[in-house]
């Protein structure tokens, strides 16, 4: 059967790949019901991928025990927070960002498994090489969720870029075996918009003609960037929903709230020009941890602080990439958030600089504790430049050009002895157990 042109499909069936010209219930060829209709189905190319509960689904897959249970991934305790929650625990009302003690009063049968983040960073690269082989034009935003462009790749897999996405979600389930929902649209907002509206395992499409339709009786708030400082503002102003923006003229909104007036009221229309961008800059690379209890010990905190740095110099060594500056984050008994930052002379990615800059900050902070959470970040990301000698590292950083290198060779050798053998292999004396 020869393939339709782009142009004329409107029917797309999710199992065999059939594209069809008018709309059918089901699958002509195969007798499938899981069918995607749109009159501009075939027309469209902007798609945004998200991987279902994508923490809580890897967790199952790995451990079939707990398919048919309620699974919240997270940290226990009095402090800790639900990562994910899996669709069977949001049934009882657990959500993402939850504390878990509300989660599980809420859901007090679910189990709770702690994040496996180098398993769930594993994963999501077999799902980013499936995404490479569909187009080159891939956005990453998380480990879990990707714009993807494809446009012009009708002619290369004679078929519509929502059949190819079609089959991107199909090999996922089949080589990584965990589901993807897909939005797919003619600009980012609405494919993202649109990725979350029939999920799990959804294909939603929102086209020119209905964008405005379906956006109309929506909250304000689930325009991006409308936080709920924002959305009170404009609620005093009589604006609940997106219905209520897209009555406004343009010109109004943008003297009544600026660029951000004349952004919204763009959205509100279903307009964004936004392009998919291959290389997302990095802005900064970071890493946390919430205590169960206050800590105040000093020697306590530089436990802590120490594996964070660790983390941070992994990611970095990773993509390749360098930090200028140090940035210590503390939150306080009292939910008072502190950031202290200092810049390097030069751009490092070993984690012993990062531990000893962090810890001049730390212990200038330990007297107005005890602290609730530390975390320890990198800025000024750039690319590592392979050809540049180890960088000499500044007096506050406490090397001097002579340890610096010295440094540098034992972090490549302990992370080469990691590489090999695991990351328990080895480790620092001041390391957290």
């Amino acid at each position: 059967m020869a393939a339709l042109a782009p142009e004329t499909v409107v029917s797309l069936c999710r199992d065999c790949l059939g594209e069809f010209a008018m709309e059918t219930p089901a699958c002509a060829r195969c007798g499938s019901e899981r069918m995607v209709s749109h009159p501009e189905l075939g027309r469209l190319a902007i798609a945004h991928i998200d991987c279902d509960a994508f923490y809580a689904s890897v967790e199952k897959r790995d451990n079939p025990a707990l398919v048919d249970k309620p699974v919240l991934v997270g940290g226990a305790g009095r402090r800790g927070v639900v990562t994910t929650a899996c669709y069977i625990a949001r049934r009882y009302g657990p959500r993402s960002a939850m504390p878990m003690f509300k989660a599980l009063a809420l859901c007090p049968q679910a189990v709770i498994v702690k994040p496996d983040m180098a398993k769930y960073k594993r994963v999501s690269q077999e799902v980013r090489a499936i995404f490479d082989t569909a187009t080159p034009l891939v956005e990453p935003l998380s480990l879990d969720e990707a714009f993807l462009d494809l446009s012009g790749t009708a002619k290369l897999f004679a078929r519509t870029p929502a059949a190819t996405l079609a089959f991107v979600a199909r090999e996922i389930e089949r080589q990584v075996r965990i589901t993807v929902s897909i939005g797919l649209s003619y600009n980012k907002f609405l494919a993202k918009m649109a990725s979350d509206m029939k999920k799990p395992r959804g294909f939603a499409v929102v086209g020119q003609s209905d964008a405005v339709e379906i956006l109309h009786d929506l909250p304000i708030n689930k325009l991006p960037g409308v936080g709920p400082a924002q959305a009170d503002r404009l609620k005093v102003d009589g604006l609940f929903t997106i219905g209520d923006l897209q009555r406004q003229p343009p010109d109004a909104l943008a003297r009544r709230y600026g660029d951000t007036g004349a952004h919204l009221a763009r959205l509100a229309r279903g307009q964004d020009s936004r392009r998919v961008t291959i290389d997302r800059e990095a802005k900064s690379v970071s890493a946390e941890t919430t205590f169960e209890y206050d800590v105040a010990d000093v020697a306590d905190l530089r436990r802590r602080l120490w594996p964070l740095c660790e983390r941070v110099a992994e990611r970095l060594k990773l993509h390749r990439l360098t930090g200028k500056t140090v940035t210590l984050k503390l939150k306080t008994a009292r939910f008072k958030t502190k950031t202290r930052n200092h810049s390097l002379a030069q751009p490092t990615q070993l984690a012993e600089i990062i531990f000893r800059t962090a810890e001049q900050m730390l212990l200038k902070e330990v007297p107005h504790g005890p602290f609730r959470l530390i975390g320890v970040g990198m800025d000024g990301i750039s690319e590592l430049d392979e050809a540049a000698p180890p960088a000499p590292q500044d007096m506050f950083a406490a090397l001097d050009q002579t340890t610096a290198p010295r440094v540098d060779q034992v972090e490549r050798a302990m992370d080469a002895v990691r590489a090999k053998f695991g990351r328990k292999a080895i480790r620092k004396g001041r390391s957290d157990a």
